[in-house]
């Protein structure tokens, strides 16, 4: 799916591991799957370590339901009909399932066959990356070396199995940019993680991706190996609860705290980015929601739901929820030539939504990123921003005297709830995870 185009080298490639490199597109076809070794048989020395990549999303970008959904139901057979992203049929699998790609195997089976697809992004193909070609890393521009050599983040050493050379490249964000920042074939960057952390404060104190998502902490790299400081192979992140957990913080308070039984509350709600080096939602945000939700509760438990007040930016109505019908581009894949679309949000309408739409070529919102021709407006929380959102309520008339409690959940899906009904995605990819909550009060007299 990578946008072709001709760049100059933009790494230092390691002394003799990339002579004669071919990246991007075209290395489709040019390695086999003997060229790569299986993790098992990292396994052997590697033990925890392997035990922690099988945990992880790396050794399931190939297996995981929703992707394997999005691809075989919608990108394949969308690549079929549409030359302009025909690419995605192989160029998904690039960052997928590299070795696969590398293989020429494309689409590779299905995960239920258990082919070698099923290992996924693993040890071996991110251990003899050398470099990356170009000015930015991007849609696996990355050069593979398989070999003899593995590399590392550690000087050089040499085992009973292999040899080892330190690599700087795999130590910085630019090794994670090489498949977490993708340009849709209109030349639209549809994932950018690694430029968000590159742009934020974090990157300019020295802080790379591997520090938050691979943490280092006292262990063997190997059974042979000396204990030292090891970078975890956990590779934690929008699929983990740890990582999710508080990433925005969240505060809330009222402008007056009595008021009368026919007066106004005006709450102020502070959302804080105080944890991710990145914008939140990140990575495939076509796909993913996060949404703030308040409410207020009397004295004799009554409920009602605070709609959001608008501020009038460009854009806006996208990060409001509301009942509109949205990814109509879906009907091409499932030969629906009249789709009317689905619900766009599905959360309560009027809520805040955190997002960053995608468009179409015909302007229509859509969760494909290889169909994406345009963004709209970005209303994500970056690294360290504080965003504030007001909720005005005029008292219901039946509202009881004493204390109102107002309540606000910052809740967060991977996949819209509307699209995973839909095409029929496991419920637990659009399950609704309460990032953090906050609560106030104001005291309502007669």
């Amino acid at each position: 799916m990578r946008l072709r185009m001709t760049l100059a080298l933009g790494a230092v490639l390691l002394p003799g591991l990339a002579a004669g490199a071919v990246v991007g597109d075209a290395a489709h076809g040019t390695r086999s799957y003997a060229d790569y070794e299986k993790p098992q048989v990292c396994a052997s020395c590697h033990d925890d370590i392997y035990q922690q990549w099988t945990q992880s999303m790396m050794s399931q970008a190939y297996t995981h339901h929703w992707d394997e959904i999005e691809y075989f139901e919608l990108a394949v057979p969308h690549a079929g009909k549409d030359e302009m992203v025909a690419g995605v049929r192989d160029g998904c699998n690039g960052c997928h399932a590299p070795v696969s790609f590398l293989a020429g195997d494309t689409p590779p089976p299905r995960p239920e066959e258990n082919s070698r697809a099923n290992e996924s992004v693993h040890c071996d193909l991110c251990h003899t990356v050398t470099g990356f070609e170009g000015d930015v890393p991007h849609n696996f521009n990355w050069i593979t070396a398989p070999g003899r050599t593995k590399t590392g983040p550690k000087p050089g050493l040499s085992s009973p199995h292999h040899d080892t050379v330190e690599n700087e490249f795999i130590k910085t964000g630019d090794f994670c940019g090489t498949c977490h920042n993708e340009m849709s074939p209109y030349g639209v960057w549809v994932k950018s993680t690694h430029l968000e952390w590159k742009e934020g404060p974090y990157f300019a104190q020295g802080v790379h991706c591997q520090d938050c998502h691979m943490p280092k902490g006292p262990g063997r790299s190997a059974k042979m190996a000396a204990e030292s400081m090891v970078a975890q192979h956990l590779f934690h992140g929008a699929h983990d609860p740890g990582k999710l957990n508080g990433a925005i913080e969240l505060r809330m308070n009222p402008l007056e705290r009595e008021l009368d039984y026919d007066g106004t509350a005006v709450i102020k709600v502070q959302l804080f980015n105080g944890k991710c080096g990145h914008k939140v939602p990140s990575g495939s945000v076509e796909d993913r929601i996060m949404w703030l939700d308040v409410t207020a509760t009397d004295s004799a438990g009554k409920t009602w739901h605070l709609p959001v007040d608008p501020k009038g930016f460009a854009g806006e109505e996208y990060t409001i929820a509301a009942e509109v019908l949205a990814y109509q581009d879906m009907g091409i894949a499932k030969d629906l030539p009249d789709f009317a679309g689905i619900q766009r949000d599905g959360v309560p309408v009027g809520d805040r939504i955190f997002r960053m739409p995608y468009f179409d070529p015909e302007g229509r919102m859509t969760i494909q990123q290889w169909n994406t021709k345009s963004l709209g407006v970005d209303y994500r929380i970056g690294p360290r921003e504080t965003k504030i959102e007001t909720f005005t309520w005029t008292l219901p008339a039946d509202i009881a005297p004493g204390r109102v409690t107002f309540r606000a959940e910052l809740n967060y899906q991977k996949l819209v709830t509307p699209v995973a009904v839909f095409l029929d995605v496991p419920a637990e990819e659009s399950a609704t995870h309460v990032i953090n909550e906050a609560v106030t009060w104001v005291e309502v007299f007669d």
